[in-house]
Formats: structure tokens, sequence, C-alpha cells
């Protein structure tokens, strides 16, 4: 199955399994590509947010008039900030931004209910190792990779360039088939 990609002025095709890796300064504007990427060619999309909750990143769909019917929404902080929190068909919920194995049960669980074209948004990289380590991150990652590529979906996961090592920064992007860098002024450059 192929998918339009269709981001900041770039309109191609890209083959399902396909992930990409958005690397960002702190500051940078991402939400503008986040949703770029979310709402063309999909039946279905998965944000797994470990940096805002699900109710912001609701207001960011809206706010760049994404269908939020096509939208799951995980939220990884909530529950560990007391945050009231409705669980309902389309928002779920882990017990903390570190609970790797219920964020790959929930990502499971998209997989499995939903058909069709299926993209996944990983909201960040960067946060998840803040709050589990950089190696369980990794691990993460590399698995949820393995879920988009066996469902023939795909995925763009954002990682801030002003935080890692050198070394863990390059493991990423050796890790992803794209990477799509925003620098501080909102300039966008595609590597293959």
């Amino acid at each position: 199955m192929d998918y339009q990609l269709t981001v900041d002025g770039l309109d191609e095709t890209i083959p399902g399994g396909t992930n990409i890796l958005l690397v960002h300064p702190s500051t940078g504007e991402t939400d503008r590509i986040d949703t770029e990427f979310l709402k063309t060619d999909t039946d279905h999309f998965f944000v797994i947010s470990t940096r805002t909750t699900a109710r912001e990143v609701s207001q960011k769909l809206e706010y760049y008039d994404v269908d939020e019917t096509k939208a799951v929404i995980l939220d990884t902080l909530s529950v560990e900030r007391g945050y009231s929190r409705r669980s309902s068909k389309n928002v779920h919920y882990v017990s903390a931004p570190d609970d790797l194995d219920g964020i790959i049960e929930q990502t499971e669980r998209f997989f499995d209910e939903y058909d069709g074209k299926l993209r996944v948004s990983f909201d960040s990289v960067t946060e998840l190792a803040y709050y589990a380590g950089e190696d369980e991150a990794r691990e993460a990652v590399e698995r949820i990779l393995e879920l988009i590529d066996e469902h023939d979906a795909v995925g763009l996961f954002h990682l801030s360039d002003e935080v890692h090592d050198d070394d863990v920064e390059e493991g990423y992007r050796e890790l992803f088939d794209r990477v799509i860098d925003l620098d501080v002024e909102g300039n966008v450059e595609f590597d293959d």
C-alpha cells in the first residue's frame, strides 16, 4: 500500500512501512509538520503523546483542521500528573510516561482494531527518553517501528536535536527510512 506524503510543500508517494524521523530544535514548531502528515491520505491515525495531554492533542488537531474522527490518542501524561481523564473509544491512557509495555500494548491494540491506511505520530522520542531512559526508549521505538512495518502503516517520530548526545541522534537517523530536519526558523530539509 502506498501513501501520499504531503509535508511543507513536499508531495510524493511513500510505501507502507516507511518511518520518518522529524529532528527539530527544542523550541521548534513541529505541530504544522505533524498535522500535515496526519491529515493526508489516511483512514485512521494513532497519536502517541509523551509530551502533551490528550486534551492538548485534540486542540492541536482542531486548530490545524485535522479530522478528529480518524484519531486515536494515547495520553501518557495525565495519570501521572493527576489530571482528570475520561477513556473513550478514541482516547486511551497508560499509567505513566515510562510505561513502555503499556505504550506497546496500546499500539498493538490500535493496529488490531483498525484497517486501511494507518498513520502513527510519536511525539516525542525525546520525552520518552527523559522519563524511561535512552536505552529503554530506543527499544520501545524499535518495537513500534516493527509494528508499523508489519501493518503496512507509516510513522512520524519527533526527536529534539538539542538534548541527545550526537551518537544517540545519529543512531536514530540511521534507524529511520527518511529524516526531516526542522530548524529554528521553521525551514525544512528532507533527507532520503
